[in-house]
């Protein structure tokens, strides 16, 4: 596997330890700015020793060929940018072809273990979908199009394969997946988690800034967890968590201004309701699903949809995955209960309990403005 010395190839390292894999690791020295990444890949690896877990650990230099591509995480390249991991100023700390060259150094390591040793190789890698959008060599496409030109190109290819459990999953699912593993490994999670570095632009003694996209990224997932990061920064913990839901606001609001109409940007993100019998959905009959209009979370289907008679769209359940938060509202001299997105926290509109009684009495008054509707069999 790639060993970076972040988080997320940690956490890779964690689970496979915890599955039973024998592990090879490498590392990569391409003359990032963040090197000190490095440091903290054998720190965890002694760690492991220190707990009788041997892991075979290199740490391949490829500093004088990358040092000639154009990033601004390469040694003599531009500032790192700060702000939002998706933000489009991030696609300068892309690092030409880097995920191919280290994915190609990896797969003739892997042929060569399982030539010498006659087994089956397994190529772990931890990309997920939060790098997809700014990172197009961390998208599936790429890993199924260079596993299939690396078997053209190989003799006995059949002995090795990729494996990315993270593709499909995030920075939080990543931490959740890691937090099983070490505790089943009887290892410390702080330890282990203090062992990584994530900031592309750490100061002179390692200490990660908390601004850079990669760090933003981090710090929120640490945060929905309730799990305070172990790493050290160069503030305490309540400033860069602060500077990161800031941002993290900020660049949500511009992309749904960007998105939405005013009266669902008004209804979703100002609590603001439509007029009744407006409503696109008030009516609507179809067989189908309805999701957030904001994040695309399935909140609704159409069996759960009735006709009530208030104008606005009325269902009795939510879905089983949607967990909308209820919360007290005692705006407008009245006691309500609002219900918002559990993903995005998009206001929905108001529960009320002048429901069927035979689904358990309860009234989603839910406002068209929030909803985008999918036609399909249920």
């Amino acid at each position: 596997m790639a060993l970076s010395g972040g988080m997320d190839s940690t956490a890779l390292l964690m689970r496979l330890l915890d599955a039973g894999y024998t592990v090879d690791c490498l590392s990569y020295n391409y003359g990032q700015k963040h090197s000190i990444e490095l440091e903290r890949a054998k720190a965890n690896i002694l760690y492991l020793l220190e707990n009788n877990i041997k892991i075979e650990h290199k740490i391949i230099d490829l500093s004088s060929a990358m040092g000639v591509f154009e990033s601004s995480l390469i040694e003599g390249g531009e500032d790192v940018p700060e702000g939002h991991y998706e933000a489009e100023q991030m696609k300068s700390t892309v690092v030409p072809n880097r995920n191919a060259i280290f994915a190609s150094i990896l797969y003739g390591y892997a042929l060569s273990i399982a030539t010498r040793e006659s087994v089956k190789v397994e190529i772990a890698l931890g990309v997920h979908s939060g790098d997809h959008e700014i990172y197009p060599d961390c998208r599936p496409e790429f890993y199924h199009a260079l596993e299939h030109a690396f078997a053209v190109g190989n003799w006995e290819s059949e002995n090795v394969s990729f494996t990315l459990p993270y593709l499909d999953g995030d920075k939080a699912t990543i931490l959740q997946d890691a937090q099983k593993a070490i505790s089943s490994l009887n290892l410390d999670f702080d330890t282990i988690f203090a062992n990584t570095n994530t900031s592309y632009n750490p100061d002179e003694h390692g200490r990660s800034s908390g601004r850079s996209g990669a760090d933003i990224e981090r710090i929120l997932a640490f945060n929905s967890l309730g799990i305070e990061d172990p790493v050290e920064y160069q503030t305490s913990w309540e400033d860069v968590l602060q500077n990161a839901l800031s941002i993290e606001r900020k660049f949500n609001d511009d992309d749904y201004r960007k998105r939405l109409s005013e009266e669902q940007y008004f209804v979703t993100r100002q609590s603001g309701t439509e007029p009744a019998f407006t409503g696109i959905y008030c009516d609507e009959k179809r067989n189908g699903e309805y999701f957030c209009i904001c994040c695309n979370h399935l909140l609704f289907t159409s069996s759960m949809k009735f006709d009530s008679g208030c104008g606005w769209p009325s269902f009795h359940t939510e879905h089983r995955d949607a967990g909308i938060r209820h919360i007290d509202d005692d705006s407008h001299g009245m006691h309500r209960i609002e219900v918002r997105c559990s993903k995005c926290d998009a206001h929905l509109g108001h529960i009320f309990e002048d429901g069927p009684k035979a689904f358990g009495g309860q009234r989603y008054c839910i406002n068209s403005a929030a909803l985008e509707f999918e036609e399909r069999e249920i």
